[in-house]
């Protein structure tokens, strides 16, 4: 039976009066009010509400109070257990959540009510539906200007350990043994008669595979990867075990790892040299979604844009992240500018100028983004050429991109387009060998003139590059670097760098909740400077003498030491 309150009609008595006017002025000043006042009634409680019957059954835990529960655990990063307890004595999360009685039914959810519904929500999506609905109501209630933003990935971490190859051959071996053991006695028990069993479960296997000399293990990753091919035809022909994920893990592992000759009765192995292993080859058989970036490390990427304003004059307006996406972190960056694009294109918060790094910016990227009304400030990749004159020192016709005058002023004596869709410029070959800039020219001499071919992708780089060294990029481009401060906060504040859980789905659902956290502190910060009065005067304590801080830190201790920590 569906539980749900009403959280829109106003109460006849104020609930929370026993509280008093300072304790509930602090109340008014934290998340707990940003969350009560912006997003508690834009929950999705109809998605939720159909896995429950209307009449039949016993009463749900009010869907309001489990959904923002579920919120407020990533928020915090609380343990099931932990939200258990906050939920039944924290005073925030009742005035956050709107809970005003003091009955078990609206104060207490057990561990097994928050898996029930954090399951419900991962399988039909709402993380993101979570995301998007409560950051275009908090764009809506703050009036955040969404005309200019930012991307950029960082890499967050699942709770995995970080394993070498051995101990990856070691621990799917043994992962898919305890499976069979379990599921499959009887076939497990052919394996009793040889040292599998001894090798992998034995007392000491755990750490067997932990302790291998450098100078051992060659050997030891021909030993494991015979065990393996052995296990994976030994069982190929049971379709009961075939179809098991640890069995699956098997073949991963040998076809990323493995190097196969022969066949049949005369089939070998052998083991593949690191640099040819793929960057998306499994990384730990606990978390098998998980990638590797040479530079990054092992783990998940996680995609954010956010907006940004270049006249912070109005500091009630914070900057919202706008979008959220998680992806291996073998996933280039190239790849993740138009989804992102798209995404808020939908929502109607689309940026007008989006910058990013040298990864975002290539040139069929820029292209396709111009297509949809997004200018992207990015750098290109590499060095620009010094010293030498290139396409951006001619002149052109704008409509057909034919030139027009070289550097020195002199016209072409005839411009085509090709067939192959390139521009071929004809010049004067006497007057070319007659310049004192021919050396550095990219017009090159012919037997009956001088040409100059390029194409309409050359000429658009050879812009970029010119507008890179300008003032008026170097102005735009210097505003990215604020996202990594985003990025920083993501892993401190919200407790995104390292997580509780692992596997793709439950990561994907724990950072996007988190980045919801973010944005509700961010809009209590944009609230709290603009209204507190002692926290608007601290920002000026930067410019003044020491000493003089000193002096107000014996008037306002903490205002101060908020500030200067």
């Amino acid at each position: 039976m569906i539980t749900v309150n009403d959280h829109q009609t106003e109460w006849l008595f104020d609930p929370w009066k026993h509280l008093g006017p300072k304790r509930r002025k602090l109340l008014e000043k934290s998340w707990s009010e940003v969350f009560r006042k912006y997003l508690l009634e834009t929950l999705p409680v109809n998605k939720v509400a159909k896995h429950f019957d209307k009449v039949m059954g016993r009463p749900s835990k009010e869907l309001y109070t489990a959904i923002g529960a579920l919120i407020l655990q990533q928020f915090h990063d609380l343990s099931d257990p932990e939200v258990s307890m906050a939920l039944a004595f924290n005073e925030q999360w009742h005035y956050a959540l709107d809970i005003n009685d003091e009955s078990d039914a609206s104060k207490y959810i057990s561990e097994r009510t928050i898996r029930t519904y954090r399951k419900i929500l991962i399988e039909e999506g709402l993380d993101r539906v979570l995301f998007e609905t409560l950051t275009d109501s908090l764009i809506t209630a703050f009036g955040v200007d969404t005309s200019k933003q930012r991307l950029d990935s960082t890499l967050i971490q699942s709770n995995m350990r970080k394993l070498g190859r051995i101990r990856i051959f070691a621990t799917t071996i043994r992962k898919f043994l305890k499976k069979l053991k379990r599921k499959h006695p009887d076939l497990f028990d052919t394996l009793l008669e040889s040292e599998f069993t001894e090798r992998y479960l034995g007392k000491e296997s755990e750490g067997c595979f932990s302790r291998v000399k450098p100078s051992e293990a060659s050997r030891t990753l021909d030993e494991l990867a015979h065990d393996l091919l052995h296990l994976v035809e030994l069982f190929n022909s049971y379709d009961t075990v075939s179809l098991l994920s640890e069995y699956k893990l098997l073949e991963r592992v040998l076809s990323e790892q493995c190097r196969l000759t022969g066949s049949g009765a005369d089939t070998k192995v052998e083991v593949k040299p690191p640099k040819e292993v793929s960057p998306d080859s499994l990384q730990n058989p606990s978390d098998p979604d998980a990638g590797y970036d040479n530079y990054k490390g092992q783990g998940y990427q996680l995609q954010i844009m956010e907006t940004y304003q270049t006249e912070n004059k109005d500091k009630k307006k914070p900057n919202l992240i706008t979008y959220v996406d998680i992806e291996p972190a073998c996933d280039h960056d190239a790849n993740a500018l138009q989804p992102a694009i798209d995404a808020v294109l939908k929502r109607g918060c689309c940026p007008e100028e989006l910058t990013c790094d040298t990864l975002y910016g290539g040139d069929d990227s820029v292209q396709e983004a111009a297509a949809k009304g997004v200018k992207i400030v990015a750098p290109l990749a590499g060095h620009a050429p010094s010293g030498n004159i290139n396409l951006s020192n001619f002149t052109f016709d704008e409509t057909t991109h034919c030139v027009t005058r070289c550097p020195e002023g002199h016209k072409p004596d005839d411009v085509c387009r090709t067939q192959t869709n390139r521009i071929q410029a004809r010049f004067n070959k006497n007057i070319c060998c007659a310049c004192s800039r021919l050396e550095n020219c990219t017009v090159q001499p012919g037997k009956k003139a001088s040409y100059l071919r390029y194409d309409d992708k050359t000429l658009r780089l050879n812009r970029r590059r010119a507008y890179e060294q300008t003032r008026e990029f170097k102005d735009k481009y210097r505003w990215r670097a604020g996202i990594e401060g985003t990025n920083s906060h993501l892993k401190s504040d919200v407790r995104a760098k390292r997580l509780r859980v692992r596997g793709m789905d439950s990561v994907h659902f724990a950072v996007i909740l988190k980045v919801v956290g973010l944005n509700i502190m961010r809009c209590v910060k944009a609230l709290y400077t603009a209204f507190h009065p002692y926290f608007t005067q601290m920002y000026v304590l930067k410019n003044i003498p020491v000493a003089w801080i000193h002096k107000l830190y014996a008037i306002f201790p903490y205002f101060v030491v908020k500030e200067h920590v």
